[in-house]
């Protein structure tokens, strides 16, 4: 009996009414956390994510990722045990950040250009904070340090290039590459340059998809809009769930049930008021580390893990844009949390070198 009322499904439909309660109390306040949501949406991540998406369907569709799956095999497959495909996602997801890492892997999932294996390890450790972010909202915005970006970037973009190193190792039991058939890629001669089986292969994929560029531009507006929509529906959601988690008491009753946590443990309670928040959203938890009672070594220490971690709004996010692969979610969010701590102890080994002086 017990079982079933602690069953995830169980525990789901309980904070969806306390939620549904919450809405009913603070009806003022949830319109106000939706219309600021909505903001954000329209005014930050619309145009900072709709390019990257259309980009990254129109390179699909015109073969440029055959040509930088076959450039960039003979690195990352021995490296991060993935197709050089990868090498693609990794790039655009370090630039634009979070979730278009995720995004791009479903896409080539969905294209059969990987397995399931290689669409865990890769969706692991491109799920990051884009730099713009990192640099103007974090650093100059919250902590009014430029240098700091620079211990926080290596500590952060390091810390998921050895996610990535350890994901390697993730199901390798039963590792098995796409066959090149899937990969619509022949097979070449060596003693051909690798540049020149590069663009062999971008041309076939193209003469494979045969769509001229007019529909290829449609479609991946029409796609990019879509995922935009599913975005900004999942951030419009989670700023209502926040605010009225704050006013309702909730969010209070984790900070001092963790406060009580860390007095035990010798670790000063201010720690617990920028954590709460950045559980649930990178942007607040960052702004809380900023504020918190701290010297600024460790404010920047949870401001990284924060990052690192993405908050369960990116979590949601990526969760949606893996729900129709066979991708399952928990490797990611396991490597979310080691990725947190990781960049944590690098902060801290890299501060005398690269941090404010």
């Amino acid at each position: 009996m017990m079982k079933k009322i602690l069953h995830p499904l169980a525990l789901l439909s309980y904070l969806s009414l306390i939620i549904l309660l919450l809405m009913l109390l603070f009806p003022s306040q949830a319109l106000t956390a939706s219309l600021r949501g909505l903001e954000i949406w329209w005014e930050v991540l619309f145009p900072a994510l709709f390019p990257f998406f259309v980009i990254s369907e129109l390179m699909l569709g015109f073969g440029v990722v055959h040509f930088f799956g076959k450039i960039l095999d003979p690195l990352m497959r021995p490296i991060f045990r993935i197709p050089g495909i990868g090498g693609f996602v990794v790039t655009l997801g370090y630039i634009s950040g979070y979730p278009v890492g995720a995004r791009l892997t479903a896409q080539l999932y969905e294209q059969q250009l990987l397995n399931r294996r290689e669409g865990e390890r890769l969706v692991a450790f491109t799920t990051s904070s884009d730099p713009i972010f990192l640099i103007g909202a974090v650093s100059i915005g919250f902590f009014g340090q430029a240098e700091l970006a620079v211990v926080l970037a290596a500590a952060h973009y390091i810390g998921a290039l050895i996610i990535g190193l350890l994901m390697r190792f993730h199901d390798a039991r039963d590792d098995r590459h796409v066959p090149d058939a899937k990969l619509h890629i022949k097979s070449f001669s060596y003693r051909r340059t690798l540049l020149h089986q590069a663009l062999r292969a971008m041309h076939e994929a193209r003469l494979l998809d045969g769509r001229p560029f007019s529909v290829i531009l449609q479609q991946a507006i029409n796609s990019a809009i879509r995922m935009m929509i599913v975005v900004g529906g999942l951030v419009v959601f989670f700023s209502v769930v926040l605010q009225l988690l704050s006013d309702g008491q909730v969010l209070y009753m984790l900070i001092i049930a963790l406060q009580e946590l860390f007095q035990i443990l010798g670790i000063s309670t201010s720690v617990a008021e920028a954590i709460i928040p950045g559980i649930f959203e990178v942007t607040l938890g960052a702004q809380q580390a900023s504020m918190a009672s701290l010297p600024l070594q460790h404010q920047a220490a949870i401001a990284v893990a924060i990052l690192s971690w993405g908050g369960l709004s990116v979590h949601a996010q990526v969760a949606s844009l893996l729900s129709q692969t066979s991708i399952r979610y928990m490797p990611f969010f396991i490597s979310r949390f080691a990725h947190s701590i990781i960049s944590v102890l690098l902060l801290y080994a890299l501060w005398d070198w690269l941090g404010p002086k």
